[in-house]
């Protein structure tokens, strides 16, 4: 079993001149979950090589078990500094990819073709797709195979609009992931907020929030599987 996670290579915060990048419980918890299932990981951003973690996701409030066992972990730790080009990758070396969130992919992989391609030639492929928290937002422009979004008409999840006021960046993030989900005619739902909330619609699984992560890679296995 070989799953592809793909992170932000994005560390600025809009002109705010704080930092961000990803959300390390997002990225460890799957991460430990793929691991502990026996599963080859290939880590891949846009950039390559180490991807910016977002510092307040190192905040003492942030830490998980997860983060914990990553923060002990060497060999993740090296792993996680070499990750491999986006546009070198090929969909059809793996048998699933997942996308951990924070901000950082609202900026790049939303947007980045080589993101879009691997979605949609994974999708295609009968293969899953998972994306967590804010990642859901790189299925902004990935379509379907009739050229219509990939979301339509799909059950999804992603970071909630109120999740988004709480942390304070609805006016510095490019987009909402829960408007950017709706607006493309996925059928949208959400817990409250910082529940754990994930949901698998065919080959696609989101999860609402960092809380979610674990449970989205769980997800992801059950249809590797």
């Amino acid at each position: 079993m070989k799953i592809l996670m793909v992170l932000t290579s994005h560390d600025q915060l809009g002109s705010t001149g704080e930092k961000t990048g990803f959300w390390l419980e997002e990225f460890a918890a799957p991460y430990y979950v793929f691991k502990d299932a026996g599963a080859q990981i290939t880590l891949a951003s846009p950039k390559g090589g180490q991807p910016p973690l977002d510092p307040k996701s190192s905040d003492p409030g942030s830490q998980t078990e997860a983060t914990r066992r990553f923060d002990a972990d060497a060999a993740a730790k090296a792993v996680l500094a070499h990750t491999q080009k986006l546009a070198a990758i090929s969909a059809s070396d793996y048998d699933a990819v997942f996308y951990p969130g924070g901000h950082g992919p609202l900026w790049d992989l939303a947007e980045d073709a080589a993101s879009i391609a691997l979605i949609e030639t994974t999708i295609a492929a009968g293969k899953p797709v998972a994306a967590v928290c804010h990642a859901p937002g790189v299925l902004r422009h990935a379509k379907a195979a009739n050229g219509q979004p990939l979301v339509q008409g799909k059950a999804v999840t992603g970071f909630t609009n109120s999740e988004e006021a709480a942390v304070g960046l609805t006016k510095i993030v490019p987009f909402l992931v829960e408007d950017m989900l709706t607006q493309h005619g996925g059928i949208y739902s959400k817990r409250a907020d910082w529940q754990s909330h994930v949901v698998t619609d065919g080959l696609l699984i989101t999860g609402q929030n960092p809380a979610s992560s674990e449970a989205a890679a769980h997800a992801l296995l059950k249809l590797v599987a």
